[in-house]
């Protein structure tokens, strides 16, 4: 097995687990939505660090991928091959942040309770501003770093070939609407809503399949072959 094929292995498997990481993410864990979650959320402590766990999990399998893919990228677009990376890190300190966020917010719950649930204004406000936080950096800012390397990754595979044309063209198209749905919050859109999830629904099917032909077969080694012959 060549290295090119190891690494669209490893690169497929980082995909997969990152994203079961980001849903298993997004559903565990105490509503943060109810209207008592600041004294629940010391009550249910080991589930909060779970979330915050996968959270982390995720943002360090998402710069993953883009640090095994830059050897290949790179041979056909340097420049775009290293603002994929700094984009997937920028998303993946975004990610920090909201885990951090999370974790904090437990400390301030733990505190309340402690305080006796004393006059709820001043906990209230820091639990607000905490919960913003990790919303924005999270929800909004890693969306639109995560959709601007989206839209670099595909472009090379698209000009390289070094996958199927149609599945890098569908990840250029999710990865315009999955960039139009990180603005969306700036309108008051809640990011959870349904146009959300049917504007960021094209881009997970688009990476679950890329994954999977990764794993399956590995890049395109006619695109491989071709760009070795030109640079001899």
């Amino acid at each position: 097995m060549n290295s090119n094929r190891k690494t669209a292995i490893i690169v497929g498997a980082l995909y997969i687990l990152g994203t079961v990481a980001g849903i298993l993410g997004e559903v565990f864990g105490p509503n943060l939505d109810a209207p008592d979650y600041l004294a629940n959320l010391s009550e249910n402590e080991n589930q909060v660090l779970i979330r915050a766990l996968l959270f982390f999990t995720m943002a360090v399998l998402t710069v993953g991928t883009s640090i095994y893919l830059y050897p290949i990228l790179k041979k056909y677009n340097e420049a775009l091959a290293l603002g994929h990376v700094v984009f997937r890190t920028i998303e993946t300190v975004f990610f920090t942040v909201s885990a951090i966020s999370l974790l904090t917010l437990l400390t301030l719950s733990q505190e309340f309770v402690i305080a006796g649930t004393p006059d709820a204004s001043y906990f209230q406000t820091l639990a607000t501003s905490l919960l913003a936080a990790g919303k924005w950096s999270g929800g909004v800012f890693a969306t639109i770093a995560f959709s601007i390397s989206a839209l670099m990754l595909n472009y090379i595979l698209y000009r390289s070939k070094l996958l199927p044309r149609w599945l890098s063209g569908w990840g250029l198209i999710g990865a315009a609407l999955y960039l139009g749905s990180g603005f969306l919050p700036l309108f008051g859109h809640d990011p959870r809503s349904t146009i959300n999830l049917l504007m960021d629904a094209p881009t997970f099917l688009q990476e679950m399949v890329l994954a999977a032909l990764l794993i399956v077969k590995g890049f395109n080694s006619a695109a491989i072959a071709s760009e070795s012959v030109e640079q001899i």
